[in-house]
């Protein structure tokens, strides 16, 4: 595939499928803004930050190949920025938001410059080490609060402007950052950059040979994946008013790799799926403590069993072959 093929599949592969996409997502928005009077808006709010990074995630092992596990500090380190910042310098919630995910964005570039040139298990024991360091530096480091975090991080008026402590008021702001960062992902994936990650993904080899600079390519889609974690990780200090040490462990790396999984990698709305049911099941079954995790164990075993490619990795290949037959 040259590199004018390559610009034409993404101008005209499948309309049919970026139109039902579209349509799914307007669906989905338009339950999000009634969601709220059904739903604990707090509840809401986490769902929606970790679908967003999840999808962040999703970008960078689905479409490039590159499985991350350090992804946590892009998201844990952006919301001690943002909750800092806040909290500390008096920003409003849009600054506190762009500056801890400006903070990720420069994070997420000097990873990729040392990690983008290894492959397979080597990259993703780069970015856990570099994200065990980013981890020992929170732990240390005077502005995060040690293991007490930030707290008490305040709910400043948008823009000067616009009050939203309630957390209704701030939920449709959390809804607008979601949107935002998902239709970001979506664009980049039907993009002829999105065409080139995939022809990345499926043979690099080959993608080398047809003369594209597949480091720079890989680099840009880390960065934008980095940077997208870090406004999912900002956004969610601010939901909860607190920044801790739980955002940026390995655990959570490990986290956000079971929700894609779950949801189903390389899909557009499976990593939504996936969080939405993770959270659902953390949130829901805190009752039995522990067990908690002994259940999401049992869960991912059967999926890995029963649905190869995730619930909606799965869902699409039912429906292709159910539209073949027709």
């Amino acid at each position: 595939m040259s590199n004018a093929a390559i610009t034409a599949a993404a101008a005209t592969a499948k309309p049919g499928t970026r139109n039902r996409d579209l349509i799914i997502f307007a669906i989905l928005l338009a339950i999000g803004l009634v969601a709220p009077a059904l739903i604990y808006p707090v509840f809401l709010m986490k769902v929606l930050c970790f679908a967003l990074f999840a999808c962040a995630f999703n970008l960078l092992i689905g479409y490039v190949g590159l499985l991350s596990f350090g992804h946590a500090m892009f998201f844990g380190f952006a919301a001690y920025v943002s909750g800092y910042s806040v909290k500390a310098w008096g920003f409003s919630p849009e600054l506190g938001i762009l500056a801890g995910t400006a903070c990720a964005a420069v994070l997420g570039l000097v990873t990729g410059l040392l990690a983008i040139r290894r492959q397979g298990i080597y990259f993703a024991m780069v970015t856990l080490a570099l994200s065990q360091m980013v981890f020992f530096y929170c732990v240390q480091a005077n502005f995060t609060g040690g293991e007490d975090g930030i707290q008490a991080i305040p709910r400043r008026a948008l823009f000067g402007l616009i009050d939203v402590k309630s957390d209704i008021a701030f939920y449709y702001l959390v809804l607008a950052i979601f949107c935002f960062g998902f239709l970001v992902i979506w664009r980049t994936i039907h993009s002829p950059f999105g065409q080139v990650l995939k022809a990345i993904r499926e043979n690099e080899p080959r993608a080398i040979s047809l003369g594209y600079r597949v480091d720079q390519y890989k680099l840009l889609a880390f960065v934008l994946s980095a940077t997208l974690a870090g406004l999912a990780g900002a956004t969610k200090a601010l939901v909860f008013q607190l920044a801790s040490l739980t955002d940026v462990t390995w655990q959570m790396s490990g986290e956000v790799v079971l929700m894609t999984l779950v949801g189903g990698m390389g899909t557009v709305f499976g990593p939504i799926v996936g969080a939405a049911i993770i959270i659902t099941m953390q949130n829901y079954l805190a009752g039995f403590g522990e067990w908690v995790l002994v259940i999401q164990g049992f869960i991912f075993v059967i999926v890995v069993l029963a649905f190869r490619k995730g619930i909606v990795g799965e869902i699409q290949d039912w429906w292709a072959r159910r539209a073949n037959k027709a």
